[in-house]
């Protein structure tokens, strides 16, 4: 007996000394509070507050009709990286009842996954058909992709649908419950859906007034994917996610780039706590946290779009940036492995509608490793500008120089439903 006690010391002192010296990274996420988005949030997201950490954004899914896209899912991506936050993924999940339906729905979204190799893909079961065995196929496939899988769903329908608990066996859970749609900014765990292994407690979806899902991570699986954070002495975060995708580097490349830069165009999100405009107006507290498109820069203050007020640029964060590449009239782009008509669009401030089209092609055509495009008339020097008038609007510009209204607003960060106004300058092409 004392020599198998002072083995059994040995040992757990031996591990004890093993977890003090590997890097706490996977437990530094529990506590940290964040966000989910679906395209009701917008290109560039709504923030939840300044102490989120995290944010989940919906790539699409599949209901029994065919798959369909998120198109603010790059973006917010993109925006989440640039404001500092560990970004991830999810998949709406319905009436998918069989393993070749599975696969065909997880071949079409992971090859489009913008977020880092690691983490976590989500599949979002709350309506419709499916079964036990097909999840777990389809987890086990996320997992072999490279990312880190979840199940998210109330758990009450979760129960009644399948066997949860045969899930729960394998991999972590994301479970909702509300006591109450009231705005609620902390967990309240007397509603905690209590079962095995639940990685991610979404405790509201009222985490801000006006609506918006408000989750805390119970295990530091949001960390998954990233190598950790640093923080400036101003308060300014960087990410470091474990692997580039063109969303995260344009994310990135936000965030490296200093206030000094903002410019036409940039979408820039209000700081929590600003209660003044530049003029030194009270600002309402609902500002704060919105994304706007910049109009005007004048000096240290930038005019907001929609809004249209002046504020100083020490109280934005620039989530996206419209500075592209300097290319020549006639230059091509050789496809490299992971491109898209998007991301290669972004990299040189192109709508991508625009850049397929320009390629004889249409965004749904297929583009391989190797093929040239055409990303000519690209450069700052060969753009093309107009200066808003009174009247003026996005179809009437459009007609004037040849260029579809929709194509024209999304040069400009802007949806064909945003304002302009008289003054205003605008990228045409």
């Amino acid at each position: 007996m004392k020599f198998k006690t002072k083995l059994i010391t040995l040992v757990v002192a031996f591990l004890a000394a093993i977890s003090f010296a590997l890097p706490s990274q996977v437990n530094a996420a529990k506590g940290d509070q964040g966000v989910d988005w679906s395209r009701y949030q917008g290109d560039n997201g709504v923030f939840g507050y300044s102490t989120d950490k995290f944010g989940i954004s919906q790539i699409g899914g599949y209901s029994g009709y065919g798959t369909y896209e998120q198109t603010t899912y790059k973006t917010q991506v993109a925006s989440l990286i640039a404001a500092g936050k560990r970004a991830h993924t999810y998949i709406w999940w319905q009436n998918i009842d069989n393993t070749n339906l599975a696969k065909q729905v997880l071949d079409h979204f992971l090859s489009e996954v913008q977020t880092p190799k690691g983490s976590i893909v989500a599949l979002d079961y709350e309506a419709g058909s499916t079964n036990t065995s097909t999840l777990l196929w389809a987890l086990d496939y996320i997992r072999d992709a490279g990312y880190t899988p979840m199940l998210y769903g109330y758990k009450s329908f979760l129960m009644s649908h399948i066997d949860l608990s045969q899930i729960a066996s394998h991999y972590q859970l994301w479970l909702a419950e509300y006591p109450d749609y009231n705005v609620t900014t902390v967990p309240n765990y007397g509603y905690f859906p209590s079962f095995d292994n639940v990685g991610i407690f979404q405790f509201t979806s009222t985490y801000r007034a006006g609506g918006l899902d408000g989750n805390v991570d119970l295990t530091g699986i949001t960390d998954s994917g990233y190598n950790g954070s640093a923080t400036t002495d101003s308060g300014k975060t960087y990410v470091k996610p474990s692997t580039d995708t063109p969303a995260t580097n344009a994310g990135q490349q936000a965030n490296n780039t200093t206030l000094s830069q903002i410019k036409v165009g940039d979408s820039v999100k209000v700081n929590f706590g600003t209660t003044r405009w530049a003029n030194g107006v009270a600002m309402p507290s609902w500002v704060q946290g919105k994304t706007y498109t910049v109009q005007q820069v004048s000096g240290s203050n930038v005019l907001l779009g929609g809004i249209m007020s002046w504020i100083n640029r020490s109280n934005v964060e620039l989530l996206t940036t419209t500075s592209v590449p300097s290319v020549s009239s006639g230059s091509t782009y050789t496809v490299q492995s992971g491109d898209s008509w998007w991301s290669i669009a972004y990299k040189y401030g192109m709508s991508m509608y625009t850049l397929a089209s320009n390629n004889g092609k249409s965004i749904y055509s297929v583009i391989h490793p190797g093929d040239v495009i055409l990303v000519s008339g690209t450069s700052y020097s060969s753009h093309t500008y107009y200066t808003v008038q009174s009247g003026d609007g996005f179809w009437s510009i459009g007609q004037r120089y040849g260029v579809n209204m929709y194509t024209l607003a999304a040069n400009n960060g802007l949806s064909i439903n945003s304002v302009i106004h008289p003054g205003q300058r605008l990228l045409i092409r």
